[in-house]
């Protein structure tokens, strides 16, 4: 995967399937760090000062469970956001994209033959630059995040929004799946038109053998075009 499309053309590892743009206010995490990368944070987190070391080491626990959690799904992308919310703290959301076998199965069909069943959440078709893509939202209860208070027995829980969009990948009978999370519910207007600006930049040519061939003019409703209009 390529975050920047358009970016340097690397020869090296397996080629990419997808390639994306991510929407501004969003930090790509590691899924795969080094053993020395690690390392090197762990020591960089030990020589802070107490209070700060103490937050630094909370965020590197959360964050290498959560690579942990994400290396046993599917998950090829997961980046972090944090925006201004409307009570003047910080709104936060998880943006992951991932890549999930059709089993060999028309992926178009699999998902088309979801639109109004049970399951289905209100899946919706919706166009894309790519193609058809599927979308689906709902509000449910999760378990928050920390330590339940004094007293209270079992974990503490929170109500979520979740948007996904499925776009089939016919090359390889696969399933592009971009999925937001959030848990400012006022603000899920707003995190849908992040996801589905998300979606829209979804491509599966590589950006990097247009660069190689020289810029060109943008061609409506593509990719490129997606990117400008959606994230400037």
């Amino acid at each position: 995967m390529n975050n920047q499309p358009g970016g340097t053309k690397t020869d090296t590892g397996p080629r990419p399937q997808f390639w994306y743009g991510l929407p501004r206010g969003y930090l790509e995490l590691d899924l795969n760090p080094t053993e020395d990368g690690v390392a090197e944070l762990a020591r960089q987190i030990s020589g802070l000062p107490g209070e700060a070391r103490e937050r630094a080491d909370q965020a590197f626990r959360l964050y290498a469970t959560t690579v942990l959690l994400l290396r046993k799904q599917p998950v090829a992308v997961c980046a972090l956001g944090m925006h201004p919310g409307g009570d003047g703290e910080a709104s936060t959301s998880v943006l992951t994209l991932s890549a999930v076998p059709s089993g060999g199965a028309n992926p178009t069909r699999v998902l088309a033959g979801m639109v109004g069943g049970n399951a289905s959440d209100g899946m919706r078709p919706i166009e894309l630059p790519v193609g058809i893509g599927f979308l689906t939202e709902q509000v449910r209860k999760t378990v928050a995040p920390g330590v339940p208070p004094e007293g209270q027995e079992g974990p503490v829980e929170g109500s979520i929004w979740q948007g996904t969009v499925a776009v089939p990948e016919p090359r390889t009978s696969s399933i592009i799946v971009v999925q937001l999370v959030t848990s400012s519910l006022e603000l899920a207007d707003d995190y849908r038109s992040v996801l589905l600006g998300t979606a829209r930049t979804l491509t599966f040519t590589d950006p990097t053998a247009e660069a190689d061939r020289g810029a060109g003019p943008v061609v409506p409703g593509s990719a490129a075009q997606a990117v400008r209009s959606d994230f400037g």
